[in-house]
């Protein structure tokens, strides 16, 4: 189930809110200027199912955030658990950094953890199996896949580069709680 917590920076032991309605979870987040929506696959997702079979489940929920952002590319990733690279990739989301562009998720299957540093906050959001969140770009904030990630999930870019982050160079996501 999709949930968000809301903590003081200063406080990563004691939350200040926390809600599970993904219409709730929504409207904070809009306050804040985040995207977050559940999606609905047009047919069954199956474990056999091609990168683009999978865009095509999402096509009309994709065509219009692409109309809406100004999206250029859109891709698939997906991690199987019991990947021997989990530790180190996961590290290489662990850091607070911003984006020179927004960061686009749409989990078809799995969860990650985003975590928000929005002004004197942390907003986290577990996002889950048709949960879409649109970090605004310059936005403070990383990411937690958990020690042993599976998910799939689907990317779109507003350019050719892909993701590319940049440290805030702030120590701030070592002190919150992690997905595991």
């Amino acid at each position: 189930m999709s949930q968000l917590t809301i903590y003081q920076e200063q406080n990563p032991s004691q939350a200040l809110q926390q809600e599970q309605d993904a219409n709730i979870i929504a409207s904070l987040l809009a306050e804040q200027g985040v995207r977050f929506e559940q999606w609905q696959a047009n047919t069954d997702i199956t474990a056999e199912m091609s990168q683009d079979d999978i865009i095509s489940a999402y096509q009309s929920d994709i065509e219009r955030l692409k109309a809406q952002g100004g999206y250029q590319t859109v891709d698939v990733i997906s991690l199987a658990k019991g990947n021997p690279s989990a530790s180190e990739l996961r590290q290489k989301f662990l850091f607070e950094h911003t984006h020179s562009e927004d960061e686009v998720r749409f989990f078809v299957k799995g969860q990650g953890l985003f975590c928000l540093h929005l002004n004197d906050k942390v907003y986290q959001v577990l996002c889950q199996q048709g949960d879409l969140i649109s970090v605004p770009e310059n936005t403070p904030h990383w990411f937690d896949m958990g020690s042993d990630p599976e998910f799939t999930a689907i990317r779109l870019f507003n350019n050719q580069e892909g993701w590319v982050a940049k440290s805030t160079d702030s120590e701030i996501a070592k002190q919150f709680p992690l997905l595991d």
